[in-house]
């Protein structure tokens, strides 16, 4: 009897874990660095619920796929790698001239120095709750964070209030970061996930199952 209990419990608890609510996210991880040789001093990535499926470098100067499922994108938008490729471009320069300013600002001379931004959204793809996030760190440690939902940069370090300033008195950038983190970020999570969902799929019921 306490054995049949037991079956019945774990068959109940395999039937939650399946019809649970999953939390699906995108993420656009970019680091610029600065004296480390033989390193590219500017790697970005996107991370589709935990799997590499983008990547650029300072070297290539290329946005590619990483999985073979990401090629499907050039079928429903035939820019997208050369619009991705384009905007990390940018990205560079930003990485370079933003090391550079907070090297200033710590009064720091040469050295090894890193920039890491990390940016994107989860959604649930039950209730189609989105969430968007932006984390601007320097040698490790926070200096500036998005406040997606008041629209609001925070500076984490004194060093960083010059350029709160700036960003929250630029309503266009809002208005850009607001677009691309709660309306881009979401449409291009779900593309990838369609695009992927043999993989992802199962490895969410795995995940799911332990």
């Amino acid at each position: 009897e306490v054995m049949r209990l037991l079956l019945l419990l774990l068959l109940l608890l395999s039937l939650f874990l399946l019809v649970s609510t999953v939390i699906h996210s995108l993420r656009y991880a970019h680091t610029g660095s600065s004296e480390i040789p033989n390193v590219p001093d500017t790697v970005a990535v996107v991370i589709v619920d935990g799997y590499q499926t983008n990547h650029y470098d300072s070297i290539t100067r290329k946005m590619v796929p990483t999985q073979t499922w990401m090629s499907r994108v050039s079928e429903d938008d035939p820019d997208y790698w050369e619009r991705e490729t384009s905007f990390w471009r940018d990205q560079e320069q930003y990485a370079r001239m933003h090391i550079e300013f907070y090297k200033e600002r710590f009064n720091q001379s040469g050295g090894i120095h890193v920039l890491q931004v990390s940016h994107g959204c989860e959604w649930d793809d039950e209730t189609g709750e989105v969430h968007g996030f932006d984390v601007v760190r320097y040698d490790g440690e926070d200096v500036l964070i998005l406040d997606v939902k008041a629209r609001r940069w925070i500076a984490m370090k004194p060093q960083a209030l010059s350029y709160q300033h700036r960003y929250n008195k630029d309503e266009g950038w809002l208005e850009f970061m607001d677009h691309r983190l709660l309306k881009e970020c979401p449409e291009s999570l779900k593309k990838s996930l369609d695009y992927g969902k043999s993989t992802l799929q199962r490895t969410g019921i795995l995940q799911l199952s332990c």
